[in-house]
This record gives structure tokens, C-alpha cells and sequence, in this order.
């Protein structure tokens, strides 16, 4: 496997570089900006068929630079001062182990000093230099599609905190364990626990900010199936533990087309140093596992492929709001059900049956999709009718 980018990159091309690009982090940013497009994308295609409508938004143009406003440029600016000095002098510590360097107390005061206060006083001479004698106050106009990356900024921070909610509960003896090190590890997010803390977020962020729920969900969900499946790609290329079961079964002859890695793999070298050593390897991550497994990440990844293609395909036909986002339920959900039983994950005794969080939630998600599916028709044609 290859735990950061670097070490594809060298696979690959036989170079020997050092680069502080995690690969599971790459590729969850990598979602997160494919998923963005798509979704604004959406945003102008509603906006033009008349089913998002651009609101008005009141801003007062010539104040001078408030504290608050100083104290945030200041403490962003010095962080950032504070830790590139100490990146560029230690470059291979920050290349090594980014999480670790980002959280720790390496870093040059007088560099950040410097980088914050120049900063900061740029920030005040802006806003001086258009300072007016009476600020006025203005209205213009907000489109939606004007929004997208403070939606996606929205759900990425409730995404991920919502994810390392459910990951907690999931694994409440290891929180115990180390609840710092559980809570700001990057390793260890839920999906469905991102899903539905973002969801209610971005919900009301929408319809604060004018954008009605049902057309918004709808732009979201070909984004979404496209975004988990790259989001797996990282999953697998890293080796971060997300894997299937001990796979005992001989490959079928009518798969013999594929590699025998798609039916079993052993996830040599994965970050989580999982299995056993590998004979001759010296480095951080000279680990294999001892027995193939299922390469869920790849089934996902193909199955969410599908998916997208199916929502996109079918996105213009569908006429009324919030109906392409059940779907997206019903299918998502279907598809994490399946995958879970040939998937390692985290137990709960339910009456005597081991059942996982995505079990779950799963089906949860499929029935709220059908039953929304069918309520939303219903009321369009009452609507149609009246």
C-alpha cells in the first residue's frame, strides 16, 4: 500500500521524494472538491429552471477593521507563520508524520510574531483605505451557486465532526482508552455519522441563507454518491483498516477475467501496520495481513461509480424536489447493507445477534428514502391537482 502520496509517486516513477501528503487525506480532499463542482454545477442548472431563486443580502460597506476581525487575522497568521518556519527547517519530521507536527509544539514564535503582525496590519491599512466617513449600507444579490464553498466548508466541518461522533460510539472502549488521542486522530471517521450531522447542518445553513431544502438535497446527491467512492479509493490505496473479512473462497472461474487481488489481497505495507512483518522490509509501514481479505474499498467504489452514473443520468427527468435524493438513499443504503457482511467492522450485541453501525443505519436510511419517495408524489400530485 502507499500510506502517503510520495510513496506512489515513487512506486511508480522509481523517484525518492518526501512528501507530507497522506494518501487517505488526498483523496478525502480530492471528494470533497468533485463533489463541490457537482453540486455547483447543479446549483446554476436549478437556478436557470427556476427551482433555487437568488435572495437578497444586506452588507455595510466602509466600516474600519473591527478587533474581532484583527484578532482572527492575527491568530491565523501566526499559527501559520508559527508552523511553516518549523516545516521548512524540520522538513523531514513534517514530511514523516503531518498529524503529529501540525499537533504539536514545534514551531518558531518569531517568525509567527513577524508573519501575524504584518498581516495583521495589512488587513487594517485595507480596510482604513476604504474607510468612509458614514458606512452605507448596501443589498445585493446571493445566488446560491455563489455559495457553494461555504456549503461544502459547512459540511466538511460538521461532516467530520459528526464522523468522529459515531466512530467514538462505535469504539467507546478505545475512547476511553485515549480520549485525546481517539478524538484528534485522523484516522477513524463514520460515514453515516458525517452524513447526517453535515445533512442537518447544511440544512439549516440553506434555509437561512434562502436555498429550500428539497432542491438543495437533490443537488447534493450525485456529488455524494461520486465523493464516498473516491473517498474509498483512499481508503484502499492507503490500507487504512476499512478492508473486508478473511476471504477463504477459491475465485470463481467466471471471475478469472480479474486479478487476484480484486478477489484477495493481503494490504502489504498499510498504515495501520496491521498483520504481520514482511520479510526484508525496514521502514515505518512493513506490515502485511496474514490472511487475504475481501478489497471492500474497490467494491465500493465500483458500486457508488454506478450509482452516480445512475443519478446523473437520471437527475433532469425527475421533476419533483427531494425525490433524486431519496433515491440516492435507497440505493446508498442498499449498497452499505450488503458490503457490511463482507466487511470488518464494529460489533453490537443486539439480542444475541452481532449486528454493525452501518447494519443499522442502513436500512433506516432506505425505508426514510421509500417512504419520502412516496409522500413527496403524493403531495406534488395534490399540489398538481389543487
Amino acid at each position: 500500500m502507499y500510506p502517503k502520496i510520495s510513496d506512489l509517486i515513487n512506486a511508480l516513477f522509481g523517484t525518492h521524494i518526501n512528501l507530507p501528503i497522506m494518501s487517505y487525506g488526498f483523496f478525502v480532499a480530492l471528494a470533497f472538491l468533485v463533489g463541490a463542482y457537482l453540486l455547483y454545477l447543479e446549483f446554476i442548472r436549478k437556478e436557470k429552471d427556476g427551482l433555487i431563486k437568488a435572495t437578497t443580502k444586506k452588507i455595510t460597506v466602509g466600516n474600519p477593521a473591527s478587533a474581532a476581525e484583527l484578532f482572527i487575522s492575527f491568530a491565523v497568521s501566526f499559527f501559520l507563520g508559527f508552523k511553516t518556519a518549523a516545516a521548512i527547517t524540520d522538513y523531514q519530521h513534517f514530511a514523516n508524520d503531518p498529524q503529529q507536527f501540525l499537533f504539536s509544539a514545534e514551531g518558531s514564535v518569531w517568525v509567527g510574531l513577524v508573519v501575524g503582525i504584518l498581516y495583521t496590519v495589512y488587513i487594517w491599512y485595507d480596510k482604513d483605505k476604504h474607510k468612509l466617513k458614514k458606512p452605507v449600507v448596501k443589498e445585493i444579490l446571493v445566488r446560491a451557486h455563489e455559495q457553494v464553498w461555504m456549503i461544502v466548508l459547512v459540511a466538511a466541518i460538521f461532516g467530520i465532526i459528526g464522523a468522529k461522533i459515531f466512530d467514538q460510539l462505535e469504539n467507546w472502549q478505545a475512547f476511553l482508552a485515549d480520549p485525546w488521542g481517539q478524538l484528534f486522530s485522523f484516522s477513524g471517521l463514520t460515514f453515516y455519522g458525517g452524513l447526517i450531522i453535515a445533512g442537518i447542518a447544511v440544512v439549516w445553513y440553506g434555509e437561512k441563507h434562502g436555498i429550500p431544502w428539497k432542491p438543495m438535497a437533490d443537488s447534493f446527491a450525485p456529488g455524494l454518491a461520486i465523493a464516498y467512492g473516491i473517498g474509498r479509493i483512499g481508503c484502499q490505496v492507503a490500507g487504512d483498516g476499512d478492508w473486508g473479512i478473511v476471504n477463504h473462497w477459491a475465485k470463481p472461474h467466471w471471475l478469472n477475467f480479474l486479478p487476484d487481488w480484486l478477489w484477495r489481497y493481503n494490504y502489504p505495507h498499510n498504515i495501520i501496520n496491521e498483520g504481520i512483518p514482511i520479510p526484508g522490509c525496514t521502514g515505518a509501514h512493513c506490515m502485511q495481513l496474514a490472511h487475504g481479505v475481501f478489497p471492500t474499498p474497490v467494491y465500493e467504489t465500483s458500486m457508488m461509480i454506478i450509482i452516480f452514473i445512475i443519478l446523473w443520468s437520471i437527475r433532469k427527468k425527475i421533476k419533483t424536489p427531494g425525490v433524486l435524493f431519496a433515491i440516492y438513499l435507497i440505493l446508498s443504503g442498499t449498497e452499505r447493507f450488503f458490503i457490511e457482511h463482507i466487511r470488518v467492522d464494529t460489533t453490537y450485541n443486539i439480542f444475541g445477534h452481532l449486528i454493525t453501525q452501518a447494519e443499522i443505519i442502513s436500512p433506516i436510511l432506505v425505508i426514510i428514502g421509500i417512504v419520502g419517495w412516496i409522500v413527496l408524489e403524493k403531495r406534488a400530485k395534490r399540489e398538481a391537482a389543487a
